[in-house]
């Protein structure tokens, strides 16, 4: 597929972090990770593009996905340039050894600052959800996210989320579990819709040892929503 040097342009302007194994970019609202049946063009075939042209690669390039997204949330997203890396970094995503933060813009302030969720969740592959229980309940599994609050408006609130476990729209569920749906998400209990189709959810930080040189790894996305920063500000 070809694409301009203005989508290589927009591309590498979204680079959060770089090196001869991995590449971490900041994800917009809309785009989706890998293929799906919309035919959309996925950003991992944007990334294999980019990395094809900037390295000036002929023929076939490697461009393994260490993880995903939801379509309608921005944010960090890992990809590894070698097998080697992709391997390592599956292995620290089954040791549960990558440290995800996320952003979220709920209708809600919660009652309690800060705090740890714990729910039992089932995906019902019908409607592409997930079910939530207080309850342990046979086959389903646990859920497990802490969150603080960061800041408050006259309509939303803003919190850090730290995930413990991942599952399938976890954030989304266990906020709406809550009482605190985040804004936009229509799926989930929010009053309407964002403009653009997005949800109020940001990966905001990946925190992970290198898998092949061993260092600290931080990286930061920066929200293109600028409610987040606002209600940041307004604090």
């Amino acid at each position: 597929m070809n694409q301009s040097n203005t989508d290589i342009t927009d591309l590498s302007n979204r680079i959060l972090y770089e090196d001869n194994h991995l590449l971490i970019v900041n994800k917009r609202a809309g785009e989706i990770v890998q293929g799906d049946k919309t035919g959309d063009e996925p950003l991992l075939e944007m990334v294999r593009h980019y990395i094809k042209v900037s390295a000036n690669k002929p023929g076939n390039v490697f461009c393994g996905l260490v993880h995903r997204i939801d379509r309608p949330v921005s944010g960090a997203v890992v990809f590894a340039k070698t097998s080697k890396a992709l391997a390592r970094m599956n292995a620290l995503v089954k040791e549960r050894a990558i440290q995800k933060t996320y952003w979220a813009i709920v209708e809600r302030i919660p009652e309690e600052p800060e705090g740890t969720l714990v729910h039992y969740m089932r995906k019902n592959e019908r409607t592409n959800t997930s079910e939530v229980s207080s309850t342990e309940k046979a086959g389903w599994q646990r859920a497990e996210l802490s969150y603080r609050l960061l800041a408050a408006g006259d309509k939303y609130a803003l919190l850090e989320v730290d995930l413990h476990t991942g599952r399938h729209h976890q954030i989304r569920a266990q906020l709406s579990a809550m009482g605190c749906p985040i804004k936009g998400d229509l799926k989930y209990g929010a009053k309407r819709s964002n403009e653009d189709g997005s949800i109020s959810l940001h990966a905001r930080k990946l925190r992970f040892e290198h898998p092949v040189q061993h260092q600290e790894i931080i990286v930061e996305a920066p929200p293109f929503n600028m409610l987040f920063m606002k209600l940041l500000q307004a604090e």
